[in-house]
């Protein structure tokens, strides 16, 4: 499989990146807008996988031919770059494709962070407005640090939660999800969730903040 991350050289697609490449066997494409901005990406990546001792299947392209060439394509960009990244590469996606979002809307101000959804109700849902008719979309991986999926010396336990409209999309980025060492991947319904599950993003790192020692918090169900 083939796994596009567009705006992979970012801080949430180095983390995911990194995981992919050596927990799978997956193929991952690194997209941005510029291309030699993810050329150097992939060199950085690469760098750090052979530091220890993982080897590496990553390349790098312009998010337009990333998008072309993969299965599942994870918009790894802010909240405010995702509708307009989806349209960009609509040409790229067809039937075939996944599109896979963890963008969270959000505001801060001195108290800490807080959920600022756009007006469809969550960012999951204007990614599937804007997503071609025929392209399926997952929302994923909203509620993990991203500082703890880069540091691979960091041992993951952690839950990410699943939601999409399309049954057969979400099981295979439930498997793609639970390859990754530490991480598990729960099913909570349809894209009318998802304004749930990324609401809890500010709430853990509103718990970063205010205590040291939960630096990369996330969620676990027990």
């Amino acid at each position: 499989m083939r796994i596009a991350l567009l705006g992979g050289t970012g801080d949430i697609g180095q983390g995911l990146a990194l995981r992919f490449a050596r927990d799978t066997d997956h193929e991952v494409l690194i997209g941005s807008r510029d291309p030699e901005k993810a050329r150097d990406a992939v060199e950085t990546y690469e760098g750090e996988l052979e530091s220890r001792g993982a080897e590496s299947n990553v390349k790098g392209f312009a998010n337009e031919m990333a998008a072309d060439r993969a299965d599942v394509v994870v918009l790894s960009v802010p909240p405010y770059y995702a509708g307009d990244t989806v349209e960009a590469v609509a040409d790229s996606l067809d039937s075939d494709s996944i599109l896979v979002t963890p963008a969270v809307g959000m505001q801060g101000d001195e108290d800490g962070l807080h959920y600022h959804p756009p007006g469809t109700g969550s960012v999951t849902e204007l990614v599937a407005e804007r997503a071609p008719d025929d392209v399926p979309v997952v929302g994923a991986f909203h509620n993990l640090a991203a500082d703890a999926l880069s540091n691979l010396d960091n041992e993951l336990d952690l839950d990410t939660l699943l939601v999409a409209d399309d049954d057969d999309a979400k099981e295979r980025v439930r498997n793609l999800a639970n390859e990754i060492e530490g991480l598990r991947a729960l099913d909570v319904g349809p894209l009318a969730n998802a304004a749930e599950v990324e609401s809890v993003t500010p709430l853990v790192i509103n718990i970063a903040k205010y205590n040291k020692d939960l630096h990369d918090v996330g969620v676990k169900f027990h």
